[in-house]
């Protein structure tokens, strides 16, 4: 089917519009103006369960009238109200860097200013004519364009064709899961049955894993018994926060006016249906304002509040999207999906052979631990009580709530098991599985790759690893174990640390007249390739204690996952190496077993976790040389410790202007220069200057603000001064 019209001059006859297959049932959106070259059209996705788009084709004069232009920015407005929407065309705007969103006129800010107001986003990258991006594919979800391809001309167009991909998630059935509810739980009842259990007769000759199995049967028997489950429909439409009982009240008597009216057909029920229309948007009106207020509240201490409430309003995709399989098919069924994405997480994981001569095994020797000393009943129970109670299960099926609430009746018998545990150096099965939640980071969402694993684990078990993380800390704090140059999850270090430590020293030198050059290194999947056997020879180096070494060790070993997709399960598959990411332990065992790598290296090393940056002055052939030793000697410790970095991710900066713009070689491949680099969330170019740094947060600043006005009605000073401080301020004063 092709919908078009005639735009331009009557001389140009100028022709625009769209092709599209007919099942996608297309129809016009009546928001065009007759000023404004735009057309509107409407499609439906979908077999037996649809969604609908709205796609639009515009474009804009490079001589365009202001008042033409403010109707086409209003057009664009109104469509991102409509649901999914992707408009394209030419708009002309050659001024504009869409690589930073930055804009050169006061016509392009005010069509920028316009995309960050409403959520949109611009994708096409790559110049469309000469030198300019003038063609533009803008949507109000980022992940919604995808696979841009700029071609050559078409026929006799200066422009070069532009196509894309346009990535819907198909709801392939409405399941229904069903969860515990809370509201009619009867935790009384459960406290009381535990609390007549003797459980040192009940663990009497049992193993650990027999204690803890026992534990648990217990505890799932009485929670099943006390409180009821309740069924919840997937893709199930949310009712809105501010639908309270009396505005459902008022909704009520609304219908049954306006039924009575139609009818009866009287003046006197259309009056009354009129006071029961206006009395329903009243309350409607106060019950949001009443939301708003506690959501600006609690958005103090809990920002992701307020953005949930936000992001319920956009045209967010959420979850895993259309994959790409192995052999180059699209699959939407979440069990292939599953598998799609179990398969390739297990497919980065590091074989390892048993650690050989040619590895430094000097353990020292260290008594063995009192169990007593590294934890009580009472620090159990408090740990407990902190327990946060709006996350999932684990694999156990223990909710975290349940823990919280019968806190002061469950310290006792998991604080014999924890001991047990301790001594034993044991960990049940249970706290070695893990149900793998796939996290969008970037880019498209039908590519494996871009997703990261989440592990989701027992939450009785990250007790007992909060435990022995704190233990460890103290111990490592005492001894100075880990290198100062790592900031990463470690006490009083941060991302600001790191930064002004090490661009404090290329400043100074860059101030001194000195050439500096700053290499960028980037681990390939650090957290998922770590060793196992090599990780423990680091830990019993340091000399902790057998025991905790044991329990490390067995924690880690014999570890299964599956990938859950939308509530269906991948088969189980070994874990190999790795620290689980989502674990409490995982972030401390990595800087334990990363640590050493500055060992040996003469220019300056600075780490946050895995980010690694390697600095130094540079006035001769010989510094390079040096630094190029030194970036070697890196290399060769990845090597041996089976880590691998990413070469195409790790650049090269050189600063200073009589630079001898030296090149470096890592496994064999020259790094790429770069001229700017995020680090740590924070934009360095080459000339130390902060302006890029300054746009980027200023953009951000402003888009929060955009969220705050489309997603808080009130414009109360005792909500939005709240949400500005809380929201706002944090991202101005973060490295600026």
């Amino acid at each position: 089917m092709v919908i078009h019209f005639l735009g331009g001059t009557e001389k140009l006859k100028r022709v625009e519009g769209f092709v599209f297959k007919s099942d996608l049932k297309p129809c016009n959106k009546d928001i065009t103006n007759e000023n404004v070259e735009s057309l509107w059209v409407e499609i439906s996705v979908g077999l037996k369960v649809t969604k609908k788009m709205v796609i639009g084709v515009c474009y804009k004069p490079p001589r365009i009238d202001e008042g033409d232009e403010a109707q086409l920015l209003l057009q664009m407005e109104e469509a991102s109200k409509l649901g999914q929407v992707v408009v394209m065309g030419d708009f002309n705007y050659p001024d504009n860097d869409w690589s930073n969103g930055v804009a050169k006129s006061e016509k392009a800010s005010r069509f920028v200013n316009m995309l960050n107001d409403n959520f949109l986003f611009q994708a096409v990258q790559e110049p469309t004519r000469n030198a300019s991006i003038l063609d533009l594919g803008i949507s109000n979800n980022n992940e919604l364009i995808s696979n841009i391809c700029v071609g050559e001309h078409l026929g006799n167009s200066d422009h070069n064709m532009v196509s894309f991909e346009i990535m819907l998630q198909r709801q392939l059935y409405k399941g229904v899961t069903k969860t515990l509810n809370f509201r009619r739980a009867d935790f009384a009842s459960i406290r009381a049955s535990l609390q007549c259990v003797n459980w040192e007769r009940l663990f009497m000759g049992l193993d650990t894993e027999g204690k803890w199995n026992i534990f648990k049967t217990l505890l799932c028997r009485y929670t099943q018994q006390y409180i009821p489950l309740v069924s919840k429909e997937r893709h199930r439409k949310a009712k809105p926060l501010w639908l309270n009982k009396g505005v459902s009240v008022e909704v009520g008597k609304k219908r049954r006016a306006f039924r009575a009216f139609k009818l009866a057909g009287t003046a006197e029920t259309f009056i009354r249906y009129k006071e029961a229309n206006k009395a329903c948007k009243k309350a409607i009106k106060q019950a949001k304002i009443e939301m708003e207020r506690d959501i600006a509240a609690r958005s103090k201490k809990n920002p992701k509040l307020f953005f949930n409430y936000v992001n319920s309003k956009k045209m967010k995709q959420e979850g895993v999207g259309t994959l790409l399989s192995w052999g180059g098919k699209l699959v939407d069924e979440n069990g292939e999906k599953a598998e799609i994405l179990n398969s390739y997480f297990s497919s980065v994981y590091t074989s390892e052979e048993p650690a050989n001569e040619g590895f430094p095994l000097n353990m020292p020797s260290s008594s063995n631990l009192a169990t007593d000393a590294w934890v009580t009943q009472e620090e159990i129970q408090k740990r407990l009580e902190h327990v946060k109670v709006n996350k999932g299960p684990g694999p156990d099926g223990i909710h975290p709530r349940v823990l919280n609430e019968l806190s002061a009746v469950i310290a006792k018998p998991l604080h014999l098991i924890f001991q047990d545990l301790l001594r034993s150096g044991m960990v049940p099965r249970d706290w070695r599985i893990a149900n793998v939640v796939p996290l969008f980071k970037k880019g498209s969402r039908s590519q494996p790759e871009n997703y990261r694993p989440v592990s989701l684990t027992s939450v009785v078990g990250k007790l007992l690893e909060g435990v022995i993380r704190d233990r460890v800390l103290e111990y490592i704090a005492v001894h100075n174990t880990i290198s100062l140059c790592q900031h990463g999850f470690m006490r009083n270090r941060s991302c600001q640390t790191n930064l002004v430590a090490f661009y404090e020293e290329v400043s100074r030198n860059l101030d001194a007249g000195m050439a500096v050059d700053v290499i960028y290194l980037d681990f390939a999947k650090a957290f998922d390739t770590v060793p196992h056997r090599r990780l423990m020879i680091k830990l019993r180096n340091i000399g902790l204690e057998h025991n905790i070494c044991n329990w490390i060790e067995n924690w880690l070993k014999d570890r299964v996952q599956r990938v859950v997709v939308n509530g269906t399960f991948s088969n189980w598959t070994s874990v190999v190496s790795g620290v689980p990411q989502g674990s409490v332990l995982g972030p401390l065992l990595f800087n334990l077993f990363i640590n050493g790598l500055e060992v040996g290296i003469d220019s300056t090393v600075s780490i946050f976790a895995d980010d690694t940056k390697l600095c130094k002055t540079i006035s001769s052939m010989q510094d390079a040389a040096a630094l190029q030793s030194d970036l070697t000697k890196l290399d060769n410790w990845a090597a041996n410790w089976k880590m691998r970095f990413n070469v195409d991710k790790c650049k090269v900066m050189h600063f200073g202007r009589n630079n001898i713009n030296a090149n470096y070689l890592l496994n064999g491949s020259v790094l790429g220069v770069s001229l700017m680099e995020k680090d740590l969330g924070v934009f360095v170019d080459n000339k130390l200057s902060n302006a890029r740094q300054c746009h980027s947060v200023a953009t951000k600043a402003n888009k929060v603000l955009s969220c705050i006005k489309k997603g808080i009605d009130s414009r109360d000073e005792n909500i939005i001064l709240p949400l500005y401080r809380s929201l706002v301020r944090p991202h101005l004063e973060y490295a600026v």
